[in-house]
């Protein structure tokens, strides 16, 4: 490897497992690999790789709780929405933010079943703190074998004029998070995963902080358990919204794969984007065995490579490459890994605000289980559209909705054009279409169709 990358990497005392990990990567970008994968290396799934969500109910009543691990991955700012703090910590339902709601979540199915389910995060170096701090108001959290958060590692980022470091006096503008593809690598980190083995823990199951529907179902590692799967992933079926998102395919060998839209050639999007050919995405949400996680460490040298991303970027005016990878591509490492087909309620995740508005909302509602779900009677959540000159960060919601949240329970869809405030006692129903050219404050009032102010 290049010796200044070698030596910055040590300078931040980085793991050998890490730095032999990047000099991997780096490699195969000096070669010239851009990490594509073209339509003659991949195909949909076959019957034989899916399994319909469904057809595993009675697996229900064997119960592993015990031997479960739920790992959030919670290292995102949510800068997309003008955030500077971990995303998790963002209000969702009245005061109750998401990390309030995954922590409940847990300590009330422990309480419920006298199963010490343990709960990990894996944070970056910007959510550690302010994580670790929020989490201390749940002490009971803390009783548990293994400790509450491990760290994701961090790459260099690569001037793409001469694949040399990039340098900033901004320290931490040189490093970038390498994906979420790094758990594989964090979690080997100051013996982690043994102790997660030796504590009798054999599945993972991995997801998004910010998707509250990815909720523990103890059917799906008694499923794996019986069926000898060591790798699982929940897919959804795609829809004109998930066209530009990465779906799941499988190799020549018959091997379930994940692509990317960074991996595909851009000659080949249109095909990439036929939701009629490739039906599924990834929800990333993961189930591992991590017995068999352990045996492809051992197998590979204590590292595992995943199919290379290559994020070009720019950053303080410099173009350069982040090296990335995504966790669901560890699919194609093992042998008999299936892809579980869930109802959509399995993925809501909050990356707009618009997401954001409709958890606010009287559509979605906590139930016991402290589960974040539709209200009764809905079976689809409404779809939102909101003008980004006037929506788009958390400070600019907060001050148009601070009076109240509209009732979207009978709405099915709402579009709004325009600087909209709402006041209290506010219901949309059916299709609802808002706009106008001045700032203006709605209440007490109810309204269907459009509305032009």
């Amino acid at each position: 490897m290049h010796e200044a990358y070698l030596s910055l990497l040590k300078s931040e005392n980085i793991p050998d497992n890490v730095i032999r990990t990047f000099e991997a990567y780096y490699q195969m970008l000096v070669s010239g690999d851009t990490g594509k994968i073209t339509n003659e290396m991949i195909s949909p799934p076959t019957i034989g790789n899916l399994v319909e969500y469904n057809t595993i109910a009675n697996y229900r009543t064997q119960d592993p709780l015990n031997q479960i691990v739920v790992i959030k991955l919670n290292g995102g700012l949510g800068t997309s929405m003008g955030l500077s703090k971990a995303k998790s910590l963002l209000p969702v339902k009245g005061n109750m933010t998401f990390l309030d709601i995954i922590t409940r979540q847990i300590l009330i199915q422990r309480a419920q079943s006298a199963a010490n389910v343990q709960l990990l995060f894996m944070n970056s170096y910007s959510t550690e703190a302010d994580t670790i701090n929020y989490l201390s108001k749940y002490p009971d959290l803390a009783k548990q074998e293994i400790p509450i958060s491990f760290l994701q590692n961090k790459f260099p980022r690569i001037r793409q004029d001469n694949l040399q470091p990039f340098e900033s006096p901004d320290r931490s503008a040189i490093w970038n998070p390498p994906g979420h593809g790094d758990i594989f690598t964090a979690i080997t980190a100051n013996g982690l995963l043994e102790q997660l083995i030796d504590s009798g823990i054999t599945y993972a199951f991995v997801s998004n902080s910010d998707n509250l529907g990815a909720t523990l179902d103890s059917a799906i590692p008694a499923y794996m358990k019986d069926n000898q799967v060591p790798f699982l992933m929940e897919v959804c079926h795609r829809t004109e919204s998930d066209r530009k998102g990465g779906h799941l395919g499988q190799d020549a060998q018959g091997k379930l794969l994940l692509r990317e839209v960074a991996q595909c050639p851009d000659s080949e999007i249109a095909s990439f984007q036929n939701i009629d050919f490739y039906k599924y995405f990834n929800t990333n949400n993961l189930w591992i065995d991590l017995h068999a996680l352990k045996a492809e460490l051992v197998a590979n040298d204590g590292i595992i490579l995943l199919p290379l991303i290559i994020n070009p970027k720019e950053v303080e005016g410099t173009p350069v490459y982040q090296l990335e990878t995504a966790m669901g591509a560890a699919i194609n490492l093992f042998d008999n890994a299936k892809a579980l087909v869930v109802p959509r309620e399995r993925f809501a995740p909050v990356k707009k605000t618009s997401d954001l508005l409709a958890l606010w909302s009287d559509a979605y509602e906590l139930n016991d289980q402290y589960q974040i779900v539709l209200k009764r009677g809905l079976v689809n959540s409404p779809v939102i559209s909101l003008d980004e000159n006037f929506y788009k960060d958390i400070r600019q919601m907060q001050d148009r909705f601070h009076e109240g949240i509209p009732s979207l329970y009978a709405c099915t869809s709402l579009d709004i054009s325009g600087d909209v405030s709402f006041g209290e006692d506010v219901t949309l129903s059916g299709t609802v279409k808002i706009s106008t050219d001045a700032p203006v404050k709605i209440r007490n009032r109810s309204i269907t169709g459009e509305l032009n102010l």
